[in-house]
């Protein structure tokens, strides 16, 4: 593979990492500096992460963890969303200062968008690709997106103010939903 189809491997890889840091930038109020550096982080660890653990796991887990893909991504996107839907409806007075992003909840959305990675590193083995260069293609690629997406996530969370959090929450559903198909 060159490298410009690595990119857009990438690319095509991060949009889910894309979408769920435009949510957290939503819905989260109190973004700290630490997170708005995180977020690019941990979904571009993953992202370059999971080729590779696909690339040397993936003859002995492929079949069951793609069997099953979809479902652990809807679980945890669709139990993250659905709290961020439910405490949207919160009175301004229980939401106790603003909800903040943890490292728990990133660490989840980080998995779970990074999963079809993992069939990526499969397709590696096949391919007969340098496994650490693409990953780290990959990786760089979703961390210069997630940088951008975080920003974006901000501003319509300004603009949306209180449906922010269930905007965002529907997103992670819906991300989590598609996983299924």
């Amino acid at each position: 593979m060159t490298t410009l189809e690595l990119i857009i491997l990438g690319i095509g890889l991060a949009m889910d990492a894309a979408s769920v840091t435009v949510a957290n930038g939503m819905v989260y109020k109190n973004l700290r500096r630490r997170d708005y550096l995180l977020m690019p982080i941990f979904f571009g660890f993953f992202q370059g992460l999971m080729p590779v653990i696909g690339y040397y796991a993936g003859s002995l887990f492929a079949s069951l963890i793609t069997k099953y893909s979809g479902i652990v991504i809807f679980l945890i996107l669709g139990a993250i969303g659905s709290k961020m839907v439910y405490d949207s409806f919160k009175k301004d007075e229980e939401k106790k200062g603003g909800e903040k992003l943890t490292l728990m909840v990133l660490f989840l959305q980080a998995i779970a968008t990074s999963i079809d990675a993992f069939a990526v590193g499969v397709g590696f083995v096949a391919a007969g690709v340098n496994v650490f260069t693409s990953s780290a293609i990959i990786a760089i690629t979703t961390f210069i997106i997630v940088i951008g997406a975080v920003f974006i996530g901000k501003k319509f969370g300004n603009i949306f103010e209180n449906k922010a959090q269930a905007i965002g929450g529907i997103v992670l559903i819906a991300i989590g939903i598609k996983a299924l198909i």
